[in-house]
């Protein structure tokens, strides 16, 4: 049986727990994984709550880190949803692009057909999440809905997929930041 709250630090060797798990939060730090907490309920934010508390959750939290959170809606069992991104002050690019690729990978793991969010800031650009993969769906008056469509076809395994996985979570041997970003 399944505990409520778990905390996954091999990717790899606890492939069958995350695929079994519907809610979790995926942690990057300093370019590299650090855990995924899975969670009996998903996180869900209001845009006010983003706009405002992320705003300076983000400015009073040093460091470079970056926490996901990800459900499956019990109505659509196909789909992935990125429901909340919390990153300190220092986070880079970088960071966040590899806790997204990890995000790819739980999808993988999971069979998803897709995954979805709604992007509340301004500071992250329609041209940015299409070059990661992410289309627009389903624009609203004060939404911007993204999805990212898989359908059997998941982004092969990657240098930046590896260098997240596979190495030391030390910050003496930190790769060079833009050597993972594409």
């Amino acid at each position: 049986m399944r505990r409520l709250f778990q905390t996954v630090t091999d990717f790899r060797g606890q492939a069958d727990v995350l695929r079994a798990a519907r809610c979790g939060r995926i942690e990057v730090r300093d370019e590299r994984f650090v855990a995924v907490s899975l969670r009996p309920w998903a996180r869900h934010a209001s845009h006010v709550e983003a706009l405002l508390w992320g705003r300076f959750a983000h400015h009073a939290r040093p460091g470079n880190h970056c926490w996901l959170y990800y459900h499956q809606p019990r109505r659509f069992p196909n789909f992935l949803v990125l429901s909340y991104v919390i990153s300190g002050r220092g986070t880079t690019l970088a960071t966040l692009r590899g806790a997204l690729r990890l995000l790819d990978e739980i999808a993988r793991l999971r069979g998803a057909d897709a995954l979805l969010c709604d992007v509340a800031t301004s500071k992250i650009s329609d041209r940015l999440l299409a070059r990661w993969g992410w289309a627009p769906h389903a624009p609203r008056r004060w939404h911007r809905p993204f999805i990212k469509r898989f359908y059997g076809r998941y982004p092969p395994a990657d240098e930046m997929l590896e260098a997240l996985l596979s190495a030391p979570r030390d910050s003496q041997s930190a790769v060079p930041q833009m050597a993972l970003c594409r």
